[in-house]
């Protein structure tokens, strides 16, 4: 049986948009997607999907695109322009929705929901609040996502490489309380919001755990066998991992009526060991740049 929902275009189809795109596809649903990536582009065809090479998004191109009571994933970081230029050309979309981030929330720390001020101070905040702005004037549920990971990608794979240090030194090492959100997770809340969203409605999206670094690092080291990696003082860390706060997951969960297939990092990162375990090949491209859609 043909899914009877409406054929969906995922605008920037990155580590994200892919996964939703899989999900749609995999259920019978038509497809459509933009990418930057020849090889990318080989990928998702590979899968069923109708893709389109797009060196960049401009308002012709994504009218083309946008078929009559089309939903539309947008999944590509701001870059300041693009999204105020091809917005207007989502009005035949039935249903959009914007993957944003917590980054939103500036330096805010412990719990933090939707109610929580959001803060443009920093330039990637005053992005992400202005894309999320011309989106939502357009009707699109705004998705909050915390740290995102799945095969191929997230702590684990930083852990193998080396390249990972926690905040602080001694017994303060990795105490800052984070939050993360399994790809596929995100991608099932993604296809929700599109189906059941409340137009114009900003979400925040985590697992149901969140715990200090500490615990997670420790754990994915023993589970792998490796040394704790090394602090650095906060001031040389990416201002990803300085963040100390909880984010709250239940409104999202509440207002689309799920669950978590990953409600904590035990079950997300099992499941990504096990993914890379039988395709060697997908753990091996995490050491190369990633594709952005």
């Amino acid at each position: 049986m043909l899914d009877p929902s409406p054929p969906l275009l995922v605008l920037g189809c990155g580590f994200t948009g892919a996964v939703v795109a899989g999900l749609r596809r995999a259920s019978g649903g038509r497809v459509v997607a933009t990418t930057r990536s020849s090889e990318r582009a080989a990928e998702l065809a590979q899968a069923g999907i109708e893709v389109s090479v797009l060196p960049a998004l401009t308002a012709e191109a994504v009218d083309r695109l946008v078929a009559e009571g089309a939903d539309v994933l947008v999944a590509f970081p701001p870059d300041g322009a693009t999204d105020a230029a091809i917005a207007p050309s989502l009005r035949r979309a039935r249903a959009i929705a914007y993957v944003s981030s917590t980054a939103v929330y500036g330096d805010a720390s412990g719990r933090i929901d939707e109610a929580t001020p959001t803060s443009a101070d920093g330039p990637r905040a005053a992005a992400r609040l202005a894309a999320e702005a011309v989106y939502r004037e357009r009707g699109a549920v705004v998705l909050r996502a915390a740290g995102i990971y799945g095969p191929g990608r997230g702590l684990h794979q930083r852990l193998l490489r080396g390249d990972f240090r926690m905040t602080g030194e001694g017994d303060q090492q990795g105490r800052n309380v984070v939050s993360r959100i399994h790809v596929e997770d995100l991608a099932r809340l993604a296809l929700a919001a599109l189906a059941r969203g409340a137009p114009g409605e900003a979400f925040l999206v985590a697992d149901d755990a969140p715990v200090p670094q500490i615990e997670v690092v420790r754990w994915l080291c023993a589970r792998l066998g490796l040394e704790l990696p090394a602090g650095a003082p906060r001031e040389d860390l990416h201002e990803t991992l300085r963040h100390d706060r909880a984010v709250d997951n239940a409104k999202i969960k509440r207002a689309l009526g799920m669950t978590l297939l990953y409600p904590s990092y035990r079950e997300g990162f099992e499941a990504c060991l096990a993914v890379e375990a039988a395709a060697p090949a997908l753990a091996a491209t995490a050491s190369a740049p990633r594709h952005r859609g």
